[in-house]
C-alpha cells in the first residue's frame, strides 16, 4: 500500500545537527580572562600573533596538538573550555552531581562539536565537564591528522580509543597500529603519538582521555 501525501507529511523530520562551538571565541574570552595578551600567549605557544588571532577570529582552526597546547597554557582540560561557552543549546540537557559522581543525559542532537585544522571533529558526548575525563567521538576525514607528518602529541593521562568506522593509523612510539571498526587501543598519552587517516573513507570513533587535567 502507498503512503498518501498526508501520511507522508506527518513523518517527523530528523533531529538537526547542532552547530558547532565558536571555538575562537571561546578561546578568546579564556585567554582575556586569565589577563593574557595576545603576543604574550601567541610567545608561549611558539605561534605569531597573526596565527593566534586567525585562531580566536574563526578564520583559521587549530590542530588536534595545538588545542592541547592552547588548553595545557590556559589550565584547562578541553571539556573545560567548552564549558565556557554560553551554554545555548537546540534542547534541554541533565547534569547533576551527587555525593557518588554526575549523572549526565543528552539525546542526540545535542551534543556540542568543535571543527579543528585538517579534517577533524570533535564531539563531546558529556553534558558538563567532569575533571580527569574527555569522553569525545572523534570523526577524521582522509587526509585528516593529529598533527603534521613527522610530528608528535605527547601529554599526561591514559588515552583509550573504539573504532566505529574506517580505518585509522595510530602510532605510539615507534610502532604503528592500523585500527578497523571494532579494534579498540588504550596506550599512556605520555608516549608521542600520532592518529591519522591515511584511507579513503571517514573514521569515526569513540575515544576518552584519562587524566590529562585534573582541574
Amino acid at each position: 500500500m502507498t503512503a498518501t501525501g498526508d501520511q507522508r507529511a506527518t513523518q517527523p523530520e530528523p533531529l538537526a545537527d547542532p552547530p558547532a562551538l565558536d571555538l575562537g571565541r571561546l578561546i578568546r574570552a579564556e585567554r582575556l580572562g586569565q589577563g593574557l595578551g595576545l603576543r604574550e600567549m601567541a610567545r608561549r605557544l611558539g605561534i605569531s600573533a597573526s596565527a593566534l588571532s586567525q585562531i580566536e577570529t574563526g578564520k583559521a582552526q587549530p590542530s588536534v596538538s595545538k588545542l592541547f597546547d592552547i588548553v595545557n597554557l590556559l589550565g584547562l582540560s578541553v571539556d573545560g573550555l567548552l564549558a565556557g561557552g554560553d551554554g545555548t543549546r537546540s534542547s534541554p540537557v541533565t547534569v547533576t552531581r551527587g555525593q557518588e559522581g554526575y549523572f549526565s543525559l543528552q539525546r542526540a542532537g545535542e551534543h556540542e562539536s568543535i571543527q579543528l585544522e585538517s579534517g577533524v571533529l570533535w564531539t563531546r558526548l558529556t553534558a558538563g565537564s567532569f575533571p580527569g575525563v574527555e569522553f569525545l567521538q572523534v570523526e577524521y576525514q582522509p587526509g585528516a591528522c593529529s598533527s603534521h607528518e613527522g610530528s608528535f602529541m605527547r601529554h599526561a593521562g591514559q588515552e583509550f580509543g573504539y573504532l566505529l568506522a574506517g580505518r585509522l593509523r595510530v602510532d605510539v612510539g615507534f610502532e604503528r597500529h592500523q585500527l578497523g571498526p571494532g579494534d579498540s587501543i588504550s596506550f599512556p598519552a605520555t608516549t608521542p603519538h600520532r592518529l591519522s587517516n591515511d584511507g579513503p573513507e571517514p573514521v569515526r570513533a569513540v575515544w576518552c582521555i584519562l587524566g590529562r587535567h585534573t582541574s
